[in-house]
């Protein structure tokens, strides 16, 4: 019973899809190399995966030189009576080297990723590896460097902030002393006005009495008692006492 027939479309389940990439892909590469071998042909056959991933097989020695043959082959004819078709192929090799060298960065990127490493030899792992270990190396020296340069900018900051605080405790000292010096010399006025205004007062207890000029020591002189009431009463009206009282 033969088998039956397989339709042709897109697989959707993506590791049945890889699985079918792996084994056709092998199995054209397989083909190629057989064609190139049995019939003597020159071969070129180029792969690329649905991640970009490159695959090629080539029977000469040169991918360039087959696919120069190639493009003499197909425009070859459309060169005669054409002056710029050169400067155009010159221009289109150009294209095919950048192209070519684009595609072995992004595979040797996927390979610094840990990807695609299944092609890859003893030797080429191990270049790999000192590449990672010396980038590792590079990144860790220049994340130190920064890391030392902010410390710096950060102390900078630092010492600028303590001097601009002492600057200010300085100024704050001096207004404390100004304000100081000027509660001091308003107590003082305010002592020496309140001294001013009690000293008039304290004059007034102090009255000259009235004595008689011809006081003579050792006489007795008759005093009526209405002239020692008047004297008493004109005393007292002075805020002061009698000198008889006394």
């Amino acid at each position: 019973m033969g088998r039956g027939r397989v339709e042709l479309k897109r697989i959707e389940n993506k590791i049945n899809r890889q699985v079918t990439f792996a084994k056709r892909r092998n199995g054209l590469l397989k083909k190629a190399y057989e064609l190139s071998v049995l019939c003597d042909a020159e071969v070129a056959l180029i792969i690329f995966s649905n991640r970009g991933k490159l695959y090629e097989f080539c029977s000469s020695p040169d991918m360039m030189k087959t696919l120069e043959r190639y493009q003499k082959c197909s425009y070859g004819s459309l060169e005669v009576g054409n002056p710029g078709r050169e400067l155009e192929q010159n221009s289109y090799k150009e294209y095919l080297k950048l192209k070519a060298r684009y595609e072995a960065l992004q595979q040797y990127q996927r390979q610094l990723l840990g990807e695609d490493l299944g092609l890859l030899n003893l030797n080429d792992l191990e270049a790999i590896e000192h590449q990672l270990e010396s980038s590792l190396g590079l990144i860790r020296s220049t994340r130190t460097q920064t890391m030392l340069d902010q410390l710096s900018e950060l102390q900078t900051k630092e010492k600028l902030m303590m001097d601009a605080n002492n600057a200010l405790e300085r100024k704050l000292e001096e207004i404390y002393a100004a304000s100081q010096l000027q509660q001091q010399a308003w107590f003082a006025g305010q002592e020496s006005n309140s001294f001013g205004h009690q000293y008039p007062h304290s004059q007034s207890f102090f009255q000259p009495l009235d004595c008689n000029s011809n006081l003579q020591i050792g006489y007795d002189d008759p005093v009526t008692s209405a002239q020692i009431t008047g004297a008493s009463n004109s005393q007292t009206v002075n805020g002061l006492l009698p000198v008889w009282k006394l």
